[in-house]
């Protein structure tokens, strides 16, 4: 009798970030172009940022468990229509990405939520006027072959948090620096 190999359903940080990283990327989407984003929509509000803090924000994001699971079952789900292997009109639904199916705008809203009302308004912008990677992936879902109906909304909510922790870290040093106190906080934003 062989042992069966224990199945791994907790990951670390760094290997959320990575698997998160490897799929994006596997699908077209580099991080830089989702701080991309973030920088643009932010830039119009905050002045002095940089993207180098765009791209950290990502980063972080991605890192995250639930952003983990998020991003993992997105692409799966897109992945699994270009196959044709839903049963029943959900693969047409999917695949087509109709219009009034909001489940995929509903896990965007759950991803650019854990940055509060501010993050779920900057994804309604995105999602509304789909910006840079979001309107290539978009586009691209439309040909043949290809399904970015839960991804494209995913990189915009990725790209709506990020361009909130950027405000946030910005506020959080424009307040630091008005009260002269050393910055310290047990918060990491």
């Amino acid at each position: 009798m062989s042992e069966k190999k224990a199945k791994k359903l907790i990951y670390t940080r760094q290997e959320m970030f990575e698997l998160n990283k490897k799929i994006l990327l596997k699908r077209g989407v580099t991080l830089e172009a989702i701080a991309e984003i973030s920088f643009k929509q932010q830039a119009k509000y905050t002045d002095n940022i940089s993207r180098d803090i765009c791209l950290e924000s990502v980063e972080k994001i991605i890192s995250l468990r639930d952003v983990f699971h998020h991003v993992q079952l997105a692409a799966e789900i897109d992945r699994l229509a270009e196959e044709g292997m839903f049963q029943g009109p959900i693969q047409d639904i999917i695949y087509e990405d109709l219009g009034l199916f909001g489940i995929d705008e509903t896990m965007g809203l759950e991803v650019s939520g854990l940055y509060g009302t501010i993050g779920q308004t900057n994804f309604g912008d995105i999602d509304v006027n789909k910006h840079g990677i979001v309107k290539r992936l978009n586009d691209a879902g439309k040909e043949d072959g290809i399904c970015h109906t839960f991804l494209d909304d995913i990189v915009g909510a990725i790209a709506a948090a990020a361009s909130t922790r950027v405000a946030q870290v910005m506020s959080e040093e424009t307040a630091h620096e008005e009260t002269g106190l050393k910055r310290f906080s047990i918060f990491d934003l």
